[in-house]
C-alpha cells in the first residue's frame, strides 16, 4: 500500500514557527541540539518528549535535571553527547522546563529558537519571563 506523504507524515515541517509566530531559529549547532540533531528544536509525531524549548544552561538548572533522573552533564561518547556546561543552548523538552518552572529552576529561554510546539505545555507568558532574547 502506498502511504501519502503530502501531510509530512510526521516529518519536521519546512516552515517550522517559534512561539512568536515568526520562522524558528536555529538554537545551538555547538553542541549540535535538536531531537533531530539539526541545530533546531523541531519536533514531530516521532518527539515524545517535546524537545520544543530552546534554554541556556545554567548549573543550578544542569543539577535540577540531574536529581530528576536526567543527567545532561555527563558525556555520554557512544551516543555522540558531549555533555552540557553552563552557557551552552540545548532544545529542552518543554515539559522538563514548565517542572524546572514550577519549582523555580528554569533555565533562561531563546524564544526566537523556541518551537511552537512548546505552548501545548508552557504559556507564553511564563517563557517570556525567561526570555533572553526580547528586546
Amino acid at each position: 500500500m502506498l502511504r501519502d506523504d503530502r501531510s509530512g507524515g510526521g516529518r519536521r515541517s519546512n516552515a517550522a514557527r517559534n512561539v512568536l509566530g515568526e520562522p524558528l531559529d536555529i538554537c545551538s549547532i555547538s553542541p549540535m541540539t535538536g531531537f533531530y540533531r539539526d541545530g533546531c528544536c523541531n519536533t514531530g509525531r516521532e518527539d515524545a518528549g517535546s524537545h520544543t524549548v530552546c534554554v541556556v544552561m545554567t548549573s543550578a538548572f544542569l543539577e535540577f535535571s540531574k536529581s530528576r533522573g536526567n543527567d545532561l552533564s555527563t558525556p555520554v561518547p557512544e551516543f555522540g553527547f558531549p555533555g552540557l556546561k553552563p552557557g551552552d543552548r540545548w532544545c529542552l523538552c518543554a515539559p522538563r522546563w514548565q517542572e524546572a518552572f514550577e519549582a523555580g529552576q528554569a533555565p533562561r529561554v531563546v524564544l526566537r529558537a523556541t518551537h511552537e510546539g512548546a505552548l501545548a505545555y508552557c504559556s507564553l507568558r511564563d517563557l517570556k519571563r525567561f526570555a533572553v532574547d526580547l528586546a
